[in-house]
């Protein structure tokens, strides 16, 4: 650990020493800020940053910065940026590996997460910090103005990080007052949920079929609409799965070029192609003994195919540059919201790699389709985004819960997702409205097994819920928008059930 650090004796004893006063922080924000500042006179270096994800780990936030010796100030009241644009981290992140980078100032990579100065950064390093399942939860950065080699502190660096995570989450806990329950979703998960959020009929269906194949070495097929949540049962699938201690990585198959994606998943021998000046392991060796998820696999060019079918069926590899293959043992999962069949027809997907990957498929439902549990992912999501802004839990008004349940959804999860998190940036009071949520009027409800009248009633509550809504609850005024008297009107609403008391004040 210690072979690739000047003064390795002395560097040992200060990073045990870390260690030692780490253990002694008395609170969360103290841990980090000591954190920091303990990892740039490590390293020697100028800038040292602290990325962690949120509650959800869908968006990477600025936790802890020392710059020059100095900690940076966080305002509790500000709002974290959004770092999951940046592609150098977001490479760390999500392939759970160290980046190590000299002469930064003269490469092409983007680095505008770090603080602009008159010198230019010339040296980077970016570690992973995995937690005590092994999951990847933030990133731990070092910059330097000088021209210096740290890939030599990778190591004890996240070491010392993961250490930090698990301080931290001690830290949580014991000033959580007591008989203060962990925060959870509003629904309770069962434990056949797999950690995944929704009770209804079709998910109990998919619950059911995880449980089939979750100890088997199959490769599994996820099919379904954007945003149905593949890759959140893949991660399920991973983690409560034999391979969990082991790492899970994602390989979008539509995110490459035909080339790059092929150096990407098998790695290349140095010579292999110009700019090749060193060995490099590729995705299937990083996720070995662990699971490797193919996303967008219908985006995967016809060459690259044929050498994951070799994968698949032989259990082996051939980096790119070399002669010779060598064994993996990696559990591959698929997904995509194409149909396969209709792209084999087309000659655009070979038949006997579809066949191959479909050992065991499982067709994810569409939110329109998972009848109760909009409501349940609405408060989940909506608890997650008042945990990740510091701010006291929001409720919910009837007529916001309408509003969301007489809602297709076309992107589905992802599309919730993201308008309870607007939600709830947008709700200054403690109650979230109707108003707070920007539903397209286009996506009408289309509920299979519905009859005719079913159907009509649906629509009809749909559009009279819109425009009182948009009257500010005006009765005359929504008469007069749709043509009625309103004393039809009234007859309707009640018929509908539709509390006009929800659109007053």
């Amino acid at each position: 650990m210690f072979t690739r650090v000047p003064q390795p004796l002395i560097y040992a004893e200060a990073l045990l020493a870390q260690f030692a006063s780490l253990s002694r922080a008395a609170d969360g924000g103290t841990l980090l800020g000591d954190f920091v500042r303990g990892v740039a006179g490590l390293s020697g270096c100028e800038l040292s940053q602290l990325y962690l994800l949120d509650a959800t780990h869908t968006r990477l936030g600025l936790s802890a910065e020392c710059l020059g010796g100095i900690l940076q100030p966080r305002e509790a009241a500000s709002l974290p940026a959004d770092y999951n644009g940046e592609q150098l981290l977001q490479f760390a992140l999500c392939q759970n590996r160290v980046v190590s980078l000299v002469g930064l100032s003269g490469s092409l990579h983007e680095t505008s997460f770090l603080p602009a100065r008159e010198t230019p950064w010339q040296s980077l390093l970016c570690v992973p910090l995995v937690n005590t399942q092994k999951a990847v939860e933030g990133l731990l950065l070092c910059a330097s103005r000088e021209h210096i080699d740290l890939q030599g502190f990778a190591d004890s660096m996240g070491q010392l990080g993961s250490f930090v995570l698990g301080q931290l989450h001690l830290l949580q806990r014991l000033r959580r007052p007591v008989g203060d329950a962990m925060p959870v979703a509003s629904t309770p998960v069962s434990a056949s949920g797999y950690g995944l959020i929704g009770n209804s009929t079709a998910m109990r269906q998919t619950y059911q079929l995880i449980s089939k194949v979750l100890h088997s070495p199959y490769t599994v097929l996820l099919r379904g609409e954007t945003g149905t949540g593949k890759e959140v049962v893949a991660r399920a699938i991973h983690d409560y799965g034999p391979r969990r201690s082991q790492a899970f990585i994602v390989q979008n198959c539509a995110a490459f070029p035909e080339n790059l994606l092929e150096s990407e998943l098998f790695g290349y021998r140095k010579g292999a192609f110009t700019g090749a000046d060193r060995d490099r392991p590729g995705l299937f060796d990083a996720a070995n003994g662990g699971t490797l998820l193919l996303d967008e696999i219908g985006d995967m060019p016809l060459s690259l195919q044929a050498k994951l079918l070799r994968v698949l069926q032989e259990g082996e590899i051939r980096p790119l540059g070399s002669n010779d293959t060598h064994k993996i043992d990696v559990r591959i999962i698929a997904a995509t919201h194409r149909d396969l069949a209709v792209l084999v027809s087309e000659g655009k997907f070979r038949e006997d790699l579809y066949y191959r990957l479909a050992q065991f498929p499982i067709e994810l439902p569409a939110l329109r389709q998972r009848e109760g549990d909009i409501l349940d992912l609405a408060r989940h999501f909506a608890d997650k985004a008042c945990a990740f802004l510091q701010r006291d839990p929001v409720s919910w008004s009837e007529t916001a819960l309408n509003h969301l349940s007489g809602y297709t959804f076309p992107g589905n999860v992802r599309e919730l997702k993201g308008l309870v998190e607007r939600a709830v940036l947008l709700c200054e009071g403690g109650e979230l409205l109707a108003e707070h949520f920007s539903l397209s009027s286009e996506a009408l409800p289309e509920e299979p097994g519905l009859n005719l009248r079913e159907r009509l009633e649906k629509v009809e509550r749909h559009l009279l819920l819109d425009c009182l809504r948009k009257n500010d609850g005006n009765q005359t005024l929504a008469a007069r928008e749709l043509g009625l008297p309103r004393r039809t009107l009234l007859y309707r609403l009640g018929r509908l059930n539709i509390n006009l008391g929800d659109f007053e004040g």
